[in-house]
């Protein structure tokens, strides 16, 4: 426990439940795809800490301590309810100190836990870009159809080293030449695109296109698309672009 003058600030482990309504808040103040929620949700993969002032809870915190983060406990959730935000900083550091994580991970367009990074961090590092979708394109290869994954064409996928599981191919004369889907698990509506063109096929703007035909799918099942990649993916960064994708954020872990 934290006594700043006659205010007490406490933290202490909670269940996931007793912080939901606080989550409710915090994803619509987001209004975006969240990378990491479903972290929360996956047993034993989270811990939660709730935030009090005077015994009440006023905001939460969530660490990661299983998957890529069993080594170093990784906080990659921080929410403060908007009439206790001039307790920020005391609350960040309350937790801080109770949850004894070793790194941060968050996303720039996160205003709570990218500042706190910003402020308490050390080696920050950009991971990936992330991008949400602003401009429909109506590109249009000739000979290019894009359908629906079939049993048939798992073996070709794999000979092509492409994804068997993706939900779509597209193909050109009949052959298949990229393959990509949609990812559900982050916080609904959202949905991340991804793909990848047969190397015996790139360069031919043919990716733009996938890209293109999922976020129309993904459209039309009532969700938002949404992408990233890697810094460092020139050519990514290019079709996403051209697809209609704009970067929104990028993905940072820091030493804490």
């Amino acid at each position: 426990m934290q006594k700043k003058g006659k205010m007490s600030i406490s933290v202490r482990t909670c269940e996931l439940n007793e912080i939901s309504s606080l989550r409710t808040r915090y994803r619509a103040e987001m209004d975006c795809q969240i990378i990491h929620d479903s972290i929360h949700i996956r047993p034993g993969w989270s811990r939660e800490y709730g935030l009090e002032i005077d015994g009440a809870l006023v905001g939460y915190g969530s660490v990661a301590i299983a998957g890529p983060w069993k080594e170093e406990s990784t906080l990659y959730e921080f929410c403060v309810d908007e009439p206790s935000r001039q307790h920020t900083f005391d609350l960040f550091a309350a937790l801080r100190t109770q949850c004894s994580a070793r790194k941060i991970e968050t996303q720039t367009n996160d205003p709570f836990l990218s500042v706190m990074t910003h402020t308490f961090g050390q080696n920050i590092h950009a991971d990936a870009i992330l991008f949400e979708d602003q401009f429909e394109t109506h590109y249009a290869p000739e000979g290019v159809v894009f359908r629906a994954r079939e049993a048939g064409d798992i073996d070709e996928l794999i000979k092509l080293e492409l994804d068997d599981t993706a939900g779509w191919v597209i193909t050109q004369a009949g052959a298949i030449t990229g393959a990509g889907g949609v990812l559900y698990h982050y916080n609904p509506p959202y949905g991340d695109v991804y793909m990848k063109v047969a190397v015996p096929y790139q360069g031919r703007g043919l990716g733009v296109f996938l890209v293109q035909e999922l976020k129309r799918a993904c459209r039309a099942a009532g969700n938002i698309p949404a992408a990233r990649c890697n810094v460092k993916n020139l050519a990514s960064r290019k079709t996403l672009q051209k697809a209609g994708f704009v970067p929104c954020g990028n993905m940072i872990s820091a030493d804490l």
